[in-house]
């Protein structure tokens, strides 16, 4: 008897890790991870903020939330006639630390073609990261570690999906807001690509983001659509800014560009016009194809599309779409890889990667990437410095 329970428990525990290798080894084959190590900080609120909202066309009113849940939540709330200039700051729990920066309540839609001979690092996917973000920027020389804009005449390009999925979107959206002014002081340049998950904010979609914006919310008298909209001074920030660019020659478009659209006369301004349009309408995709549908829908748009990745496209095909706007290369976030990587004959550049997240661990290690470009060279830069050339 004593054999026979010992050969069953040896047969339950060797199904047991059967099966657990299984799941580790889908976990690494699908590129996932598992998280574990939470830190508590995550729900800190105290000196949450700033929240920015127009009361009218001639002021606003900048808002921290203060106190905790054991003795309450109040607001620090302060009013400004909308043409001052306010220096505001952002605290951030886990290192206590904090950044500043000037509120202008001017928001000008940025250029959608450059051309000049600085270099481009981009990023896409950072989903509410700030510390890794920060670090990321300062281990590569873009910022010093007070925050320093020292890129020079460089263009730091985000390619979209800089919220949701994490705890500190309140403070990534302000962090590039800080950066664009240092950048513009030397001459160089941040470029905010919208992508699908700046589209949900602006839109009340908020599936991937935290439940901590909900309490911000409800702190702040508001609903959670109410953090990003149109009387929000980021929401207005950010509905400014371009989904397709052209730097230097290279495409910069956080899903891509469908080969049809290619049969239209488009140009990339006019591509960009007909996505701010529509920033805080709905995106849902019709039977019929219009330009419109190549340019804003949820399947086949500019901030949406994954066909490099899920379709069986030619490499003509391809290059339709890069062709159609003088590009000789796109550089796209959207579809998780392992690593920054080189397709279609260099023609496509994938910059989404699973970055690591500011209040949990996961396993395996993450780590960040990005994308130089460098006289006409492409390199692979890593969370250390180093650089690869693709």
């Amino acid at each position: 008897m004593k054999k026979r329970i010992h050969r069953y428990l040896k047969h339950i525990l060797s199904t047991i890790l059967g099966l657990l290798f299984i799941g580790i080894a889908i976990v690494v084959y699908l590129n996932g991870s598992v998280s574990y190590g939470e830190n508590p900080l995550y729900l800190n609120l105290d000196k949450e903020g700033p929240y920015v909202f127009y009361e009218n066309d001639s002021t606003f009113t900048v808002n921290y939330l203060k106190g905790d849940k054991t003795d309450g939540f109040y607001l620090d709330k302060k009013e400004y006639a909308s043409n001052e200039e306010i220096v505001a700051s952002c605290y951030f729990p886990i290192d206590s630390s904090t950044f500043s920066f000037t509120l202008k309540s001017e928001f000008i839609t940025p250029k959608a073609v450059y051309e000049d001979d600085a270099p481009i690092l981009a990023i896409s996917d950072i989903e509410s990261g700030y510390k890794t973000f920060r670090d990321y920027l300062i281990t590569n020389k873009v910022i010093d570690t007070n925050l320093n804009w020292t890129f020079g005449k460089g263009h730091l390009v985000l390619v979209g999906d800089f919220v949701d999925r994490g705890f500190s979107t309140t403070q990534v959206l302000w962090f590039i807001y800080k950066l664009e002014q240092e950048a513009k002081k030397q001459g160089g340049f941040v470029h905010f690509i919208i992508g699908n998950h700046e589209l949900y904010t602006m839109q009340g979609k908020f599936k991937s983001a935290s439940f901590k914006y909900y309490g911000v919310a409800s702190i702040l008298g508001k609903q959670h659509h109410d953090l990003y909209n149109e009387k929000s001074f980021i929401g207005k920030w950010m509905a400014s800014k371009n989904t397709l660019e052209r730097i230097n020659g290279n495409l910069f478009a956080h899903g891509g560009i469908h080969p049809d659209i290619a049969n239209y006369d488009i140009t990339i301004a006019e591509v960009n016009q007909r996505n701010r349009a529509n920033y805080y309408h709905a995106y849902f995709p019709k039977p019929e194809q219009t330009v419109e549908q190549l340019v804003i829908s949820s399947k086949k748009g500019i901030c949406w599309y994954r066909g490099y990745f899920k379709d069986d496209l030619s490499q003509e095909e391809v290059e339709k779409g890069i062709d159609k706007f003088q590009g000789k290369a796109i550089v796209v976030g959207h579809t998780l890889q392992r690593k920054v990587k080189k397709l279609y004959n260099g023609k496509v550049f994938a910059i989404d990667v699973k970055h690591p997240k500011d209040y949990n661990k996961n396993w395996p290690n993450k780590y960040s990437e990005g994308l130089l470009i460098q006289e006409d060279k492409y390199y692979r830069v890593l969370s250390d410095g180093e650089k690869i050339e693709l």
